[in-house]
């Protein structure tokens, strides 16, 4: 790619952040002192050890490669259920994370307007004093809910939570109301958890994704299962706008028309229900609200969803028996986010009603897992204070079935602006860049604008960090303990295999900090990192040192206290709840219903966005060896589109919604609908502190509108319509790429 500033530009900039960026450079690599007590590296030094990738939310364990005190390779580690001894490409990437040359490596202070990216360096010392200051200044002013949290879901989010539920603010943003609300939601109000957990066995017939594009949006151990299903013969029937890799692996591609993946499945329970295909002994016995369902879904016929969908009524028909026949050896996969619009929470309840129907439980679906376990100590800590404020994002007032801990992150952010139900005055982020991710950009720059106090822990300069007041930097996670992963019958540790570069810092360490600073050491109670763990290892019988030694210890799953075997589902009837009274007591539908979604007028294009198997979401395109190998960003469109509008492979284009406008590059082909154009999400950074990713591509998040499903507080991506118009005078093509605001 070609980057369009120098690090020496870069450095000009700013030059009271030079030493900050630069210091890693100049320190002798160290092995970390937990590596060397591990007693699995040789005298010299050298040798592999157990920790766990951070690469995105998957969490595979890794094998570690040190030579001459660096990590020079990574690999998956056998023993690790998640990685099952493989990597993804960004997991393999991942010591560029670590070794990155834009790594912040000393905490900054803002010295000039937000935005211009000029920061001193500062001591810990006097960084933690000022962001405490700031958060007790906020909070005696106008009240703790005044100081709004966020983070992406890791390991130290119960040390985060503790941060600030401890402080006494309700304000807790996430990003999974951008990804995976509706599926959350749904498998809820359906089987009253999260995500039941998916055993792929050697007897998996057929496999309905919507949406799930797992060969470029690689989750490791699900993405080999489904290969190794293929290699089996299992039929795959794919549901996407787009023929993208899953889809070329696919037995049967259906290009569905956006917004409709509900029409498609509500039709398959029309059949399955009505032609008496589910399993009946299954139904009676586990299920309730099989009659509502079946009443409402009287009305969907195959016929009906083929004008929706674009799918044939006899291909809807085919896959319905296809499925039913295939049972109990067939999924339909939940998917993440399937279509992205605000009625993805009534496909995401359908497709988990599907796998009811066919009675696939313990055979392809079983109980979810999680990261948390009874099995584990933890430091003592006091009740949190009673929280009469409202939050911000609409839990529970206005979103009451949205978990507290899931929270409506753009809603959030909107209300920052609204100042509705209050103004919030302060936001410390951590691990979440809200500015790339959060859909219109411009207004989450005016939420920022609206703050007196922003506080981003990151290990780079991102585009929200670019725009903080103060950037504490913290360690990678080659270079960090976090708090232990309890997978089934173990726990994994993620472990320091270097030292920390510079003077970046454990988020275990910061958070403790930071609450000593803020009064709030009773909620930290631990000496330091290790320290946290051992508490956490001590009903376990084992000790650390063992731990490091194979990255695991032993932890037999224990029953909760008061468990019924008979109650194997947490829902209000202790069964599967194909209606789902909860749902109805607020207003909603207890089943699945149609919900009309809205469509692009004359001229316009629905914006599609997806995963490719180089990045994760927003955080990897600075990483220099996955750039290497990553094409430049173009939007793709059909060709017959392109044809009508005289646009080839690298024309440049001018993209417009109603929110924003970009300038990007085409890609000219046939694996689209007509009526859709496609981005890859992560590119068009702000930040001139990521010299890799700066200037690289345009930001879907400039045009995306913000639309929230009701139900569920997920975002609807695919809802935004888009203008495409060529740029008849591209000859300085520097000039149509996206500008910093305000240059």
């Amino acid at each position: 790619m070609t980057k369009t500033i120098s690090r020496r530009d870069f450095l000009k900039i700013s030059a009271a952040s030079v030493g900050a960026l630069a210091v890693g450079q100049m320190l002798p690599p160290m092995v970390a002192k937990a590596a060397k007590e591990s007693g699995v590296l040789n005298a010299a030094g050298d040798g592999v050890i157990s920790t766990m990738c951070e690469m995105c939310v998957w969490r595979c364990g890794v094998l570690a490669k040190i030579k001459d005190g660096r990590v020079v390779k990574l690999d998956g580690n056998p023993e690790h259920p998640h990685s099952n001894g493989n990597l993804c490409p960004r997991g393999q990437s991942g010591l560029m994370n670590t070794y990155d040359p834009d790594r912040v490596l000393t905490p900054l202070i803002r010295v000039g307007k937000r935005g211009e990216g000029k920061f001193r360096e500062a001591s810990w010392e006097e960084a933690l004093d000022l962001v405490a200051s700031k958060m007790t200044e906020i909070k005696n002013k106008y009240g703790a809910e005044a100081m709004v949290f966020s983070s992406t879901h890791n390991l130290s989010q119960p040390l985060f939570e503790n941060l600030l539920y401890a402080f006494g603010s309700p304000n807790y943003g996430t990003q999974r109301s951008l990804c995976f609300n509706a599926m959350i939601v749904a498998n809820t109000m359906t089987y009253g958890m999260e995500e039941p957990a998916r055993i792929y066995d050697d007897k998996l017939k057929y496999i309905l994704l919507t949406g799930r594009n797992l060969l470029e949006a690689i989750s490791t151990s699900e993405t080999s299962d489904l290969s190794h299903a293929i290699d089996r013969g299992a039929k795959v029937v794919y549901l996407d706008p787009r023929y993208t890799k899953t889809a070329s692996k696919a037995t049967e591609w259906l290009p569905i028309k956006p917004g409709n993946d509900l029409a498609f499945h509500l039709a398959l329970l029309h059949i399955i229900i009505g032609e008496k295909l589910y399993n009946r002994s299954f139904v009676e016995k586990n299920t309730v609200g099989f009659d509502e369902l079946k009443k409402e879904v009287s009305r969907y016929t195959p016929e009906w969803a083929a004008a929706l969908t674009g799918i044939p009524a006899e291909t809807i028909t085919r896959i319905a028996h296809e499925f039913a026949d295939a049972a109990p050896h067939a999924l339909a996969h939940n998917g993440w986010r399937t279509s992205n619009f605000v009625n993805s929470f009534h496909t995401q309840r359908a497709i988990s009603i599907l796998n009811a129907l066919i009675g696939n439980w313990d055979i392809v679906l079983t109980e979810g897992g999680g990261e948390e376990s009874g099995t584990l100590g933890a430091p003592p800590q006091p009740a949190y204070p009673r929280v009469s404020a409202l939050r911000l994002d609409g839990v529970p007032w206005k979103y009451p079935v949205v978990p507290f801990k899931i929270g409506v992150f753009q809603e959030l952010r909107d209300n920052i602006v609204s100042g509705d139900p209050y103004q919030a005055h302060g936001w410390f982020i951590s691990r979440q860049n809200p500015i790339m991710s959060i859909p219109d950009r411009s207004k989450t720059l005016e939420a920022f604008g609206k703050l007196d106090f922003i506080v981003t822990v990151d290990i780079v300069l991102n585009d929200t960090a670019w725009f903080s007041d103060v950037v504490l930097p913290e360690a990678s996670y080659l270079e960090r303990y976090d708090p232990l992963l309890p997978f089934g019958d173990k726990v994994f540790l993620r472990q320091p295999v270097i030292e920390p570069q510079g003077q970046a810092k454990s988020a275990l360490w910061i958070y403790k900090q930071l609450g000593e600073r803020l009064g709030l050491s009773d909620y930290f109670q631990y000496e330091d990192e290790e320290d946290y763990i051992r508490q956490q290892l001590k009903p376990l019988g084992v000790t650390l040192e063992e731990v490091k030694a194979k990255g695991y210890a032993e932890a037999p799953e224990t029953p909760h206290a008061g468990e019924s075997a008979e109650k194997r589902w947490n829902t209000p009837s202790g069964k599967i709840e194909l209606f789902s009274d909860t749902l109805a007591k607020v207003g909603f539908s207890g089943v699945p219903t149609w919900d009309e979604p809205p469509q692009p007028a004359e001229g316009q294009f629905y914006l599609l966005t997806g995963k490719v198997a180089q990045s994760t979401q927003f955080g990897t395109q600075n990483n220099q060896l996955l750039n290497k190998y990553s094409d430049e960003p173009r939007m793709w469109i059909n060709a017959q589109v392109a044809a009508k509008l005289d646009l080839a492979t690298d024309d440049w284009v001018e993209v417009t919604s109603e929110v924003g406008q970009i300038h990007i590059p085409v890609l000219v082909t046939q694996a689209i609908r007509s009526d859709c154009v496609f981005m890859t999400p992560g590119y068009g950074h702000l930040s001139k502190g990521l010299t890799t990713a700066y200037g690289v591509g345009a930001s879907d998040s400039v045009l995306h509108v913000t639309y929230t499903d009701p139900i569920s507080g997920g975002q609807a991506l695919s809802q935004t319509f888009v203008t495409v118009k060529k740029v008849e005078d591209a000859s300085n093509a520097e000039t149509l790429k996206p500008l910093y605001l305000g240059e």
